[in-house]
């Protein structure tokens, strides 16, 4: 089995503002062990495009081939699984060097190879997609799937604060830190009110939240509640914290009246390494000497813009 998902090729399409290009580039390094300056990325690992705010497409992939009369004979003699079925060409913008493909000559290509499909073509409520996509030369046919902005349903909380990373950025920062989500504990000793959580959650990550503030408790449990999620959050600092955990996501405290020292800071740092293996860390502060002095090493960083913020985030082992 394992064998086999190894040999399945996926090809994936971004589209992002251009102060998130180093923020979805550090995503996909999380994902896939690589980046791509395009705006698409082929890899053997699967992963669900709704995860990332930047995924737009995934195509797996059934057939590669020089020529679209190619892929024409190979989908002659293809078996559907499903009942019914649609195509789509998936060169509805840019890709990589290759020119978005005019909406007229994309619906001849999708009307001529859905009639040489054996089923039922469905173009409203198909069981299956087909996707068609045109990058560098090279036609790719497949199983697609489209990705649903499942971040923006969490833009509304009951209870929000200015300064609280945006839910596009809490989303990717949740994927660099667990991005394969089996059998990870994950804890957010400084959750706020709960941002990271609410996204780390949607996604079925293991995580936990905590601050010192009771208030802010009660606002992150009632924003979890609101989305219909489920997740703990406990009170206190993180020095209490005893338990051990596979990650740990700081996003440092601060905001303009009571900006937290940086004695605070280390100590939050220094505590992060003793309760997690691996830590991400969110500042609008550089603070590498002190993530050096906790002991920990920054193995990838980016930079995140929000208007006037620009914030580090720091993958730390």
């Amino acid at each position: 089995m394992h064998n086999e998902q190894q040999s399945k090729k996926y090809i994936y399409t971004y589209v992002h503002h251009v102060d998130e290009f180093d923020l979805c580039r550090m995503e996909m390094r999380a994902f896939f062990n690589l980046d791509s300056e395009a705006n698409f990325i082929i890899s053997h690992v699967e992963v669900e495009p709704s995860r990332s705010p930047f995924i737009k497409d995934r195509l797996e992939v059934l057939y590669e081939e020089n020529s679209l009369d190619n892929i024409k004979k190979l989908v002659k003699h293809f078996i559907v699984d499903a009942k019914t079925y649609k195509v789509v060409c998936l060169n509805t913008f840019d890709i990589g060097n290759t020119k978005k493909i005019a909406q007229p000559e994309r619906r001849s290509i999708e009307r001529e190879l859905g009639l040489l499909i054996e089923g039922e073509p469905d173009l409203d409520h198909p069981e299956v997609v087909f996707g068609l996509i045109l990058i560098d030369g090279k036609w790719y046919f497949g199983v697609h799937s489209k990705s649903e902005s499942i971040w923006r349903k969490h833009l509304h909380k009951p209870h929000s604060y200015s300064t609280a990373l945006s839910t596009r950025v809490a989303r990717a920062v949740a994927n660099i830190a667990v991005p394969q989500p089996q059998n990870i504990r994950a804890i957010d000793p400084c959750c706020g009110i709960g941002t990271v959580i609410i996204e780390a959650l949607s996604m079925g990550i293991t995580i936990e939240g905590r601050d010192l503030n009771h208030f802010v408790c009660q606002g992150s449990r009632e924003n979890i509640a609101y989305f219909g999620l489920q997740g703990n959050i406990t009170l206190g600092p993180i020095s209490e914290v005893t338990e051990h955990y596979d990650v740990a996501i700081i996003d440092l405290p601060y905001n303009l009246f009571t900006h937290s020292s940086r004695e605070d800071q280390f100590d939050i740092v220094k505590h992060a390494r003793r309760i997690a293996d691996k830590v991400v860390i969110v500042t609008i502060e550089t603070i590498d000497d002190l993530i050096a002095d906790a002991g920990l090493v920054i193995v990838d960083r980016c930079i995140a813009k929000k208007q006037r913020f620009v914030r580090q985030i720091l993958l730390c082992n």
